[in-house]
Parts: structure tokens; C-alpha cells; sequence
């Protein structure tokens, strides 16, 4: 069993640390789409909205870990977890799916640009009345000759007011349940696609949402991703993915906020003393480091199995429960040992408790995490 990261991962990290510390490092959340899109291009240039998509295509070829790896190193160096959440999310919720189940001529209409950052891609699954139940899905798609139609109404779609694409699923057989779900790959600018205002959110500002209505969309079957009526198990495949990788942005926000937690207990000082010389603080930071490594081990175990094909159902779970988890408290212990300061709007702390909190939401809901690790036991 090795733990060290070869010579090969490692500089895979540092390059790309160093490269988005140097364009990134001084971000801030988006404010509107222009700013949204030109952030977003400043973070392809880095390389990671290829990461593990083919070197064919422009993409690094990278497996699970390397991608995770890549992904953490991102989220360590940008300050605004919002645009590195809006990468994952394009790179595993949209771009995986495509490399892996589109036909041979949209994979090569759309993964280079998809690599290279170019063309944004986005989401929709989530409707109003379903969440985390999938298979109350509402949006159907009807076969027309060589067209597919899209009706319906998706209610949220993270990256939607910037995206040039739409990774979208869809009922073709509602008698059929869960293998009556079909996925779609929708280019934006097709007549009947309408994407709502960037909704108003409490966390990750620089990753730009929104509702996406279809109206009589008409999809050439091209674009159909897998067979029709695989969309559910391409949807977890898709997301198999994203739970193993796109958490290790906030491992690598948990390294940078140690950081700033063991710095400040250093330099700040209260009844003569050095805040760190407390037990109440050092404890404190030391708990944080135990969540980090814990949540760290978790994940790329889940990417070691993805990567081996190895079943990863249960480890994937047990890897987003551990870091979501682990960086909403961190998130507070470090608000606590800035007090007052890391209430304050800029100060970075006050951002990271923000932009923590979806984390239990997004993937899949803690509690379904739970329920499949469950499963996993026989219960």
C-alpha cells in the first residue's frame, strides 16, 4: 500500500498550483456573465477544464486520481471556489459523459473545445419536483424523424448563463421508469432553449446558475448521448465521477484554510500571548488537520477504485459525506478562530463558510449518501 505521490503526480500539482496561484490567485467572485465567461477562460489556459478528457482532444488523458489531484491543487490556489466548482462541474457533470458516450461525430465537434474551455457546458438534471428523485423527472423528449423534441422546464443548471451547452436528460418513455431516461447533449443556441437570469444564491458567486426552459426544442438525434433510454445510467456514471473528483476542490480548500488558520494563530495575539499557545485554538486547528487528512484518504481511495473498475459505489459515497462534511465544519472552526474578522466580507473566511455549505446538497444529498453506503452494508 503506497501513500506518497509519485514524482510525476506531484509536479502534475505544483504546475498547476503555481499556474492558477499566478492568474487566479487574486480572483473574485463573478458579477455578471461577461466577467463569469472571461474568469472561466483564465482557468482553461491552466489546462484543468481538460484534465481528463483525451490528449487527442487536447485534453491531459489524466485517470480519477490524477484528475482529483489536479482538481485539489486548483481549489487550493483560486480563492474563489465558485469558478473552481463551475470547472468540475463542466469537466465531470458534462464533458465525462460526452467523452465516454457521445457518437464519434459530436465527440469530435465538441471535445476539444470542450477540453480547451471554449465551449462552457452545463448541467440540467434538477427540476422542481425533482431533486434527489430522479425518476419523478417531468422534461420528455419525443422522437420526430431525425430529431428528438425537448419539452419542459429544468430549475436548476449550474454554469447555465455561460454555457454554449447543455447536458440535459429526459423522459422518452414514461412507461418505462428509470429506463425510460434518455440524456441529451443540447447545443445552446438551438431554437426553443431559453436560460433564465443567474439565480441568486447564498454561496459559490463565481459559479453562475440558472433555470433552463425547452420549448418544442428540436435536438438532431446526434446528440443523443448512449442508446435511448440509458440517460439514468449514464447520470451515474456521470456522477460517479464527479463525487470521487469534484470534492477534492474543497481538500484543496481545507489545505489553504489550515494555512490561514495556523498563520493567524501565530501572528495574532490576546491577553500577551499567541492565540495559537491556547488550547482552545491549537485543539481546534489540530481537529481541522484530523478532518482534512481523514476526508483526503476517503477520496482518493474512491478515485483509486474508479480508476481499477473496481466497484467505488460505496467509497464514493463515503468520500463526499466525509468532505462535505469536513469542510462545513472546518469552515466554521476557522471562522471562529478569526472572530470578528472572518465575519467581514473579503476576509476570505466569511467566503469559505458560504461556499461550503451547498456541498451536502449538490451530487447527490448527504442523506442519499447515506442510504448507499447503507445498501452497501445489506441493510
Amino acid at each position: 500500500m503506497e501513500f506518497e505521490l509519485s514524482a510525476g503526480q506531484r509536479k502534475l500539482y505544483d504546475e498547476i498550483h503555481d499556474q492558477v496561484a499566478e492568474r487566479l490567485g487574486n480572483t473574485a467572485a463573478a458579477t455578471g456573465v461577461k466577467q463569469a465567461r472571461a474568469a472561466f477562460a483564465a482557468a482553461a489556459a491552466t489546462g484543468v477544464t481538460g484534465l481528463c478528457l483525451p490528449t487527442g482532444s487536447g485534453g491531459a488523458g489524466l485517470g480519477a486520481l490524477d484528475t482529483a489531484l489536479g482538481l485539489e491543487a486548483f481549489g487550493r490556489a483560486c480563492p474563489e471556489t465558485g469558478l473552481t466548482f463551475a470547472v468540475a462541474a463542466h469537466l465531470l457533470a458534462c464533458a465525462v459523459p460526452i467523452r465516454d458516450h457521445a457518437t464519434d461525430t459530436v465527440r469530435e465537434r465538441l471535445l476539444s473545445g470542450l477540453a480547451a474551455g471554449k465551449i462552457i457546458a452545463a448541467n440540467a438534471m434538477s427540476e422542481d419536483e425533482a431533486g434527489s428523485d430522479v425518476g419523478a423527472l417531468t422534461v420528455t423528449a419525443r422522437a420526430d424523424g431525425g430529431a428528438y423534441v425537448i419539452d419542459g422546464e429544468k430549475s436548476w443548471a449550474s454554469n447555465a448563463p455561460i454555457a454554449d451547452l447543455i447536458v440535459t436528460y429526459a423522459v422518452t418513455d414514461p412507461r418505462a421508469g428509470f429506463l425510460g431516461v434518455s440524456a441529451f447533449a443540447v447545443p445552446r443556441d438551438l431554437p426553443g432553449v431559453a436560460v433564465g437570469e443567474p439565480l441568486d444564491k447564498l454561496g459559490l458567486a463565481g459559479c453562475l446558475a440558472g433555470r433552463v426552459r425547452f420549448d418544442g426544442c428540436r435536438v438532431p438525434r446526434e446528440y443523443l448521448l448512449g442508446a435511448e433510454g440509458q440517460g439514468s445510467a449514464l447520470f451515474q456514471h456521470s456522477m460517479a465521477w464527479e463525487r470521487a473528483c469534484l470534492f477534492a476542490i474543497y481538500v484543496g480548500l481545507m489545505d489553504r484554510q489550515l494555512a490561514m488558520c495556523v498563520r493567524h494563530a501565530g501572528r495574532r495575539r490576546q491577553f500577551g500571548r499567541r492565540i495559537g499557545e491556547f488550547q482552545a485554538v491549537s485543539h481546534r486547528i489540530a481537529t481541522m488537520k484530523q478532518r482534512l487528512e481523514g476526508a483526503r484518504l476517503l477520496l482518493y481511495r474512491a478515485c483509486w477504485l474508479l480508476d481499477r473498475g473496481r466497484d467505488h459505489v460505496e467509497a464514493a459515497a463515503l468520500s463526499k459525506v466525509a468532505v462535505s462534511e469536513a469542510v462545513v465544519a472546518n469552515s466554521l472552526d476557522a471562522f471562529q478562530i478569526f472572530g470578528s474578522a472572518g465575519y467581514l466580507t473579503g476576509s476570505g473566511v466569511a467566503e469559505q463558510v458560504r461556499d461550503s455549505l451547498p456541498s451536502s446538497l449538490f451530487s447527490g444529498t448527504n442523506e442519499i449518501q447515506r442510504e448507499l453506503i447503507a445498501k452497501g452494508l445489506g441493510l
